[in-house]
């Protein structure tokens, strides 16, 4: 069995290339149960969370191929360790061979999540923002909003960048990072103000109060919902959740786990069937993406397994000794 590490994974793939690689998979399909979700309740301090997430090459599929694969991602979602300088999220993927079941390779699990993450939102980017969007708001500050970034200026002409987060000395670290790599972004303090400025949205945080309000969204606006993945959590406000048109990455996931549209349906702002589409059907061509520069739109991801198992057959395939 192969061990990849977070290093690995960053030579293994690319912005461009994996959005291309999910666009193909959420075409193709593949067998992916609601992924686990338990609370991990404690005596003192934050409860945690386990995920476990895992999917299968759909062998059944008339196209599948005679070989396939078998994933499983096992993660562990602990907000205290950011008292003492660990990450909030860890975890690890296994890939497994889809005839033996053998072992295959064990990777790093919070980089294949940053990387697929990012894509999947990139990749209903070029369905729902505009082609010229150039001005791009990152709310938060972690370790996920940094591929955010990369990612979407990887599918939109991406100019400026901007940094929102409660603790600005974090902002100034992620602009730094990212103006290191050639980036022009900066911290900014008033999100209000800058929700009014951006053409493209992206949120990647734990809040559970709305921080993108629709009544400072601009005309033509695109909103990326990353961060809440839990009913208790949300990004957005009611308003932005009904001036929008809505899109998930899977209906089935997004209805059960996603705070910014469980809450909504339950409230009635928002009915189940309103959500236009998802990126299954959006990869199809099933469903229409943006259909006037003017509207605005929103994508709510909360993670898929197909994306885990596309971009670890990815990482696998291209890392793994040549024969």
């Amino acid at each position: 069995m192969l061990q990849f590490s977070a290093g690995d994974i960053d030579r293994a793939l690319t912005f461009p290339g994996l959005v291309e690689t999910l666009r193909t998979a959420f075409r193709e399909g593949a067998v992916q149960p609601v992924r686990h979700h338990h609370t991990v309740e404690r005596a003192k301090g934050t409860d945690s969370t386990l995920l476990l997430m895992p999917a299968w090459t759909d062998f059944k599929a008339p196209a599948a191929a005679a070989e396939g694969h078998i994933g499983v991602k096992i993660v562990t979602v602990s907000p205290d360790n950011n008292d003492i300088a660990k990450p909030a999220v860890v975890g690890i993927y296994l890939l497994l061979d889809g005839v033996t079941g053998e072992p295959q390779a064990l990777m790093d699990g919070p980089r294949l999540t940053q990387w697929r993450t990012a894509c999947a939102s990139a990749l209903a980017a070029t369905y729902l923002a505009r082609e010229d969007a150039s001005k791009l708001l990152v709310i938060g500050a972690g370790a996920q909003c940094r591929f955010l970034a990369r990612a979407h200026a990887a599918v939109r002409p991406i100019t400026e960048i901007r940094i929102w987060n409660r603790t600005i000395a974090n902002a100034e670290t992620l602009a730094a990072s990212l103006r290191s790599e050639g980036f022009d972004a900066k911290a900014v303090s008033d999100l209000d103000a800058e929700l009014g400025w951006a053409d493209i949205v992206t949120a990647g945080t734990i809040s559970t109060t709305p921080l993108v309000k629709g009544a400072r969204l601009k005309p033509g606006a695109h909103v990326d919902l990353v961060g809440g993945f839990t009913p208790g959590m949300r990004e957005a406000d009611d308003d932005a959740i009904s001036t929008a048109r809505v899109y998930v990455d899977t209906r089935a996931g997004a209805t059960k786990e996603a705070g910014d549209i469980v809450q909504p349906i339950a409230s009635g702002v928002l009915k189940a069937d309103a959500i236009i589409g998802d990126l299954h059907e959006l990869a199809r061509g099933q469903k229409a993406g943006r259909q006037s520069a003017d509207e605005i739109t929103l994508f709510k991801s909360v993670g898929a397994a197909l994306e885990d198992l596309a971009a670890g057959i990815a990482v696998y395939k291209s890392l793994k000794p040549k024969a």
